[in-house]
Parts: structure tokens; C-alpha cells; sequence
């Protein structure tokens, strides 16, 4: 049950970073819960590098965010950059 509430999450948060990151994202609602899982995950090593978590402590919302927002950038320069060529 936790692992589907924790996909859930990850669909939230990967929602909510393509409405705040500009651009046309070509992906449907599994890439943004890849993003939004990879994002939470990666907010949560910045929390522990910032040293705002503890080793084991879950990564907050916003730290979530963070991390899938700066993951949804990315992916969006890198998809752009193939369509270019």
C-alpha cells in the first residue's frame, strides 16, 4: 500500500513541477510520475547535503518539488535539444 501511495506522490509532484516549469513537455502522466518520484528522491539527497534531513528521514514536499522541478527542466533541455536537430 505504501508503494502506491508513494506513486501517487510522485504523480503530485511531478503534476505540479510541469505546471510551474514553462514549455511544452512531451511526455504523458507516467513520465511525470517518473519525474515526480526521481524528484522527490533527488530532493531528498539535496536535503541531506544541506543537511535539512537526517539519513532515513523522507524528503519534505517542497524539497520533493524542488528536486522534480530542477529534474523537469532538465528533461525538458535535453528533449528540446533532440527535436532541434
Amino acid at each position: 500500500m505504501s508503494f502506491i501511495l508513494f506513486l501517487l506522490f510522485g504523480l503530485v509532484v511531478g503534476a505540479l513541477a510541469r505546471l510551474i516549469v514553462p514549455g511544452r513537455e512531451p511526455g504523458g502522466w507516467v513520465i511525470s510520475m517518473i519525474i515526480g518520484v526521481v524528484g522527490s528522491f533527488i530532493g531528498g539527497l539535496l536535503g541531506r547535503m544541506l543537511f535539512m534531513y537526517r539519513e532515513g528521514e523522507p524528503a519534505g514536499f517542497f524539497m520533493s518539488l524542488i528536486g522534480a522541478i530542477l529534474l523537469t527542466a532538465g528533461y525538458q533541455a535535453i528533449a528540446r535539444r533532440r527535436t532541434v536537430v
